[in-house]
């Protein structure tokens, strides 16, 4: 997936890596047992432990260490049986203890791979460097008093997984692919809820440029807290750019942290880059090294859900559906399994064609949510209905011009397909006779249609069906009708 950057001095191209920010699905915090619900009042969610007080000792979640782990494995990453905890040591408003606790050189994972699904139909690997637990920061509100600034420390401590991707990615939309499919991993396993809005996933974005051709990366500056795919893409395009014209017009690109200004499209500098030794990292006096058994970590493994890749594979083998379909399909576990659950409520493979289903779910179904602005779990068509509408398609009782109509009645009420289709009269003609009446009718009609027909141009049957399909209000069986009109017409 190349992007290429023309500059005035030749070609150039754009590494990225991902720094995915995740907030932990748990309760309570990463050292403490305060809340994490989303949207409370300030600071109505913090501990001795979370506000810093003194001799206040942290004790680890071991769901939380859990969740991690299970993140790991769904990464297909290295679970490191010994892990430690660090205290990384800086100053800020709303981090009370003056350090954050963190993971440095010895996190809970090691390196994994993310499959992406390219839109050519290829897939591309990018490399996990790491996986860590660290705790978040508090939040300052700039915005609350003209002279004051305020903090609110009910995110102070919250368990963060922190995933680290290696220099991999080439585009903007390379990124995007890879973001998404992060947060349909996690949303998979549960290890995090993935809403960006709620801040509980974000990304720091580290870009570089270099000519094409070069095979050393250059210095990369990190645009922090990125807080949708779309912005991630943006500012992703905007700092190359940006620092192709800083090399061309003779300067250096500076190693620092940037922030992306979503009302503008731009970047601009938030302070100069730190490196690790600046945060003097050394392990945690108060916190033991996180020790784990293979059996543990088996155990986990074994119990992890389905995720993307593997119900991809599956739907593909099962219900012979294209790699884009299945793709399509298993990017959210909502609609994976509403998905099953109408082939099940359909009667199965043998009740509906289960590639017929995905077509209607990823057109007609995914044009109306995206109309009303709904979720698949806010369908205005339940899974049962919506498999008996395709099974009265397979068993020919309805066509699939007639099934489209009946398909916007359900949408207004999801209405039973069935008696939509009896109290209406939508019933598929299927009586040859009478579909040989309404054939005759049209060929007596159009003499002239006919003999241009015979003289070879068939392709004029398709205009004939259509013709037959309007005379009869779209009742007739097409395939009935294109048979009885070749054999009468060709002979």
């Amino acid at each position: 997936m190349a992007y290429i950057i023309q500059g005035e001095t030749g070609e150039w191209e754009v590494v990225i890596g991902l720094e995915v920010h995740a907030q932990i699905t748990s309760n309570s915090k990463l050292f403490s047992g305060s809340s994490t619900t989303f949207g409370s009042e300030p600071n109505t969610q913090v501990s001795l432990v979370d506000a810093a007080m003194p001799g206040m000792l942290p004790v680890i979640n071991e769901y939380c260490v859990e969740q991690a782990v299970k993140t790991g494995l769904g990464l297909k990453a290295q679970i490191n049986l010994k892990s430690v905890f660090a205290r990384k040591n800086y100053f800020y408003a709303d981090l009370p203890q003056g350090y954050q606790i963190s993971q440095y050189e010895l996190p809970v994972v090691g390196e994994g791979t993310v499959i992406l699904d390219l839109p050519d139909g290829k897939t591309a690997d990018v490399g996990i460097e790491r996986l860590h637990m660290e705790q978040d920061a508090g939040k300052s509100m700039h915005d609350q008093d003209p002279k004051r600034s305020f903090i609110d420390l009910n995110r102070s401590g919250v368990a963060l997984m922190e995933i680290v991707s290696k220099p991999d990615l080439r585009s903007p939309e390379h990124a995007g692919i890879f973001l998404r499919k992060v947060r349909s991993i996690l949303r998979y396993l549960g290890t995090c809820d993935g809403n960006m809005d709620e801040g509980s996933m974000r990304a720091d974005v580290n870009v570089s440029v270099r000519k094409v051709g070069e095979t050393e990366l250059r210095t990369r500056t990190e645009c922090k807290n990125v807080n949708s795919v779309r912005f991630v893409m943006q500012a992703i395009e905007h700092e190359a750019e940006r620092q192709v014209e800083v090399y061309e017009d003779g300067g250096e690109v500076v190693q620092e942290t940037r922030l992306f200004d979503a009302a503008n499209g731009e970047t601009r500098p938030m302070r100069a880059k730190e490196f690790a030794h600046d945060y003097r990292y050394f392990p945690d006096p108060d916190l033991l090294p996180l020790e784990f058994t293979q059996a543990y970590v088996d155990d986990i493994k074994q119990h992890l859900p389905e995720l993307p890749d593997e119900k991809k594979q599956r739907f593909m083998a099962d219900y012979g559906l294209s790699a884009y379909d299945a793709g399509v399909l298993v990017v959210e576990k909502e609609t994976a399994d509403y998905y099953e659950d109408v082939i099940e409520k359909g009667g199965g493979k043998e009740g509906l064609d289960p590639k017929q289903a995905a077509n209607w779910i990823i057109t007609n179904l995914f044009a109306v949510l995206n109309d009303k602005g709904l979720s698949i779990t806010e369908s205005p068509v339940s899974a049962g209905n919506f498999g008996k509408l395709l099974h009265l398609i397979k068993d020919n009782t309805i066509s699939g011009r007639i099934a489209k109509d009946v398909f916007e009645i359900m949408v207004e009420d999801d209405g039973d397909p069935e008696t939509i289709v009896e109290e209406k009269g939508m019933k598929q003609i299927t009586d040859t006779g009478a579909i040989e009446t309404a054939v005759d009718e049209v060929i007596a009609a159009n003499p002239d249609k006919v003999a241009e027909v015979k003289d070879g141009k068939e392709r004029l049957l398709g205009w004939f069906t259509g013709q037959v399909m309007k005379a009869t209000q779209g009742k007739a069986n097409p395939q009935a009708v294109n048979e009885i009109l070749k054999k009468k017409i060709l002979g």
